[in-house]
């Protein structure tokens, strides 16, 4: 029992610290320089590996002006030659892609090949061209921007790379970063006209282009026929001046000029959409834009023609309660009226539901 409480007893006893020893004042002073000393090294050494790695030297940034001179004088070399530079896959990686770059590149992809049978990329080619030649020849011109196109057929690579399956097709690469969402024209939207472009390139660029136009003279040729058709048959009919106050003929260009507008032709004229849509993959060619914020020229045709089927209708129904021919070609004007209002007004409420989904009233074949 006794060894049982001694053996307690000698472990529950606590440890026995040895008493510290006592650190000179020459001690303290080596370890201070000691610790001082490592600190340096440790900071020399970080500043070396920054300089090295962080900051580049001056030759490495000789080198990077060096490369991007040749780079815009190259560019402008060939803008010189031609304000839209045509490059493959190898031009486009190494002047568009690859840094270093202080210039923005506005790139049309394309594909103008007669076998690609794309009406529309040759109608975005002229505006382009337009939009280019107003910038190259402009009293502003610098070399902040360049105009450049790819083809399908000299740049495939180039379109598998960015993914992209449709043409025409504008992207601004700027001269910092990678392009953004904004950076892709949108086609559909706005249209092809050179104006339009040159407002998207404002927008992203700051670079403002005043587009000059080559002069054309179909129209005032058109208008001059005009005029000498209009004062021949006032010259012929001198004598008899009654056709100036004919009711039916000025309600006639009246109507014309309404149907024209209520179509859309103006918005045609202000934001040159292209007249359809062929789908690259199907071949499948779309005369009815499916957006209600966009439209193609032939669907504006397509809705003249039903606009001026109604008006046609409802003048023969007119004509048919008002007029005093025989009871038989009244109904007959009367049955004939009534077709053509219902028909092409359910084929114009067909094109407003495809435009506007969701819309739940239709009519007969709408």
């Amino acid at each position: 029992m006794r060894r049982d409480r001694g053996l307690v007893c000698l472990f529950s006893r606590p440890a026995l610290r040895p008493s510290p020893r006592k650190v000179s004042l020459r001690e303290r002073e080596a370890n201070m320089a000691a610790r001082w000393w490592f600190c340096c090294v440790s900071a020399n050494m970080a500043v070396a590996l920054l300089l090295s790695y962080g900051v580049p030297s001056a030759s490495a940034q000789r080198k990077k002006e060096m490369v991007l001179s040749e780079k815009v004088s190259q560019l402008m070399e060939w803008t010189n030659k031609r304000p839209v530079i045509r490059m493959n896959g190898d031009k486009f990686r190494r002047l568009v892609k690859a840094p270093p770059r202080n210039y923005s590149v506005i790139v049309m992809f394309t594909a103008l090949q007669l076998h690609r049978q794309c009406v529309v990329c040759k109608q975005a080619d002229e505006e382009f061209q337009i939009l280019a030649n107003s910038w190259r020849y402009s009293s502003a011109f610098t070399n902040r921007i360049f105009f450049a196109m790819v083809d399908f057929d000299e740049g495939s690579d180039v379109f598998q790379m960015l993914n992209m399956n449709s043409a025409p097709t504008f992207i601004n690469f700027p001269a910092k970063g990678k392009p953004k969402r904004g950076d892709t024209y949108e086609l559909q939207v706005r249209g092809f006209s050179a104006e339009q472009i040159a407002r998207w390139i404002a927008d992203r660029t700051d670079v403002n282009i005043r587009v000059i136009r080559p002069p054309n003279y179909a129209g005032p040729l058109m208008l001059g026929l005009l005029l000498a058709v209009i004062g021949g048959l006032v010259y012929l009919r001198r004598s008899n001046m009654e056709f100036l106050f004919n009711k039916t003929g000025w309600a006639f260009a009246a109507l014309c000029f309404v149907l024209a507008m209520t179509s859309g032709q103006m918005w045609n004229h202000i934001r040159g959409p292209p007249y359809a849509h062929k789908n690259p993959h199907t071949g499948h060619v779309n005369y009815i834009h499916g957006s209600s914020q966009a439209q193609f020229v032939a669907e504006t045709h397509i809705v003249l023609l039903f606009n001026g089927g109604v008006t046609l209708g409802m003048v023969l129904l007119c004509e048919a309660a008002t007029s005093d021919m025989d009871i038989g070609k009244r109904k007959i004007m009367c049955v004939a009226g009534i077709g053509l209002v219902v028909l092409f007004f359910s084929w114009m409420l067909s094109i407003f539901r495809s435009k506007y989904h969701g819309y739940p009233y239709s009519f007969l074949m709408s």
